[in-house]
């Protein structure tokens, strides 16, 4: 901050809010607003150039998302403070906003005198989220990759076997499923349960849940069909197929 006055850039690709955010703010002698975009590839470049004290980012942007803009921009300088400002309040969102660095996650229903304050208090180097709900949302992360790890160290069988018991399946249902012996199923069930660390597979299907709906899970391919022999045409006249042709003794 230069004179006591907090530099800000806004990003919102709506022209509406970035109006209505640039006038609320420099409605205050101590805050300007130096710089708006409205794509994340024009708030990168003028972000690199204007090196604000304070970025207000929209999460969601037709070219990409606030996030990694914020990710961008605290990789470039560590004194930028940024406030991700979305209409949605979701976990995995506020989940990636602390892990780019963000020192504020503000819904848009934010009143107009507590976003102004925001920006004061993330400026000082502050930050603007719920202790509670960032508590919870870290330990969901860590959670998470505590499920990666284990999920890396299962066969690809065993991470289909998985998905379907999550599925409430029954050892003869996967079995069924995966065109093999329900022995078979039982073994790698007993083999899961180990490598999951869990002893009933209840608490399996909730590690599995924890993963995000684009968890990749194994392909199941169909056992190929048994050859078919062609038909062997009929003589017209005889009931009895008749035998193949034989080559001519020589």
């Amino acid at each position: 901050m230069s004179d006591g006055v907090i530099r800000v850039f806004l990003l919102d690709d709506h022209d509406v809010v970035r109006l209505g955010l640039r006038t609320l703010l420099e409605l205050e002698s101590d805050i300007e607003v130096v710089g708006e975009a409205r794509t994340c590839a024009a708030a990168r470049t003028g972000i690199a150039a204007l090196h604000p004290d304070v970025a207000i980012l929209d999460a969601n942007l037709p070219d990409g998302s606030g996030i990694e803009v914020c990710r961008a921009a605290r990789a470039l300088d560590a004194d930028i403070k940024i406030m991700i400002l979305t209409g949605y309040d979701e976990d995995e969102l506020m989940a990636a906003a602390i892990m780019a660095g963000a020192a504020g996650y503000v819904l848009k229903q934010i009143e107009s005198s507590s976003l102004v304050a925001g920006v004061r208090l993330v400026a000082k180097g502050h930050t603007l989220i719920d202790p509670e709900a960032a508590a919870r949302v870290v330990r969901e992360v860590q959670l998470r990759k505590q499920t990666y790890g284990v999920m890396a160290g299962l066969t690809p069988q065993q991470t289909r076997i998985l998905h379907l018991i999550a599925e409430g399946l029954s050892n003869r249902e996967i079995a069924s499923r995966l065109f093999v012996a329900e022995k078979t199923v039982k073994n790698h069930v007993t083999g899961l349960l180990a490598k999951l660390g869990v002893s009933h597979r209840t608490q399996a299907a909730l590690l599995a849940a924890r993963l995000p709906r684009d968890y990749e899970t194994p392909e199941v391919a169909s056992p190929p069909a048994a050859p078919q022999s062609p038909p062997v045409p009929r003589q017209r006249g005889s009931s009895q197929t008749p035998r193949p042709l034989q080559a001519p003794a020589t």
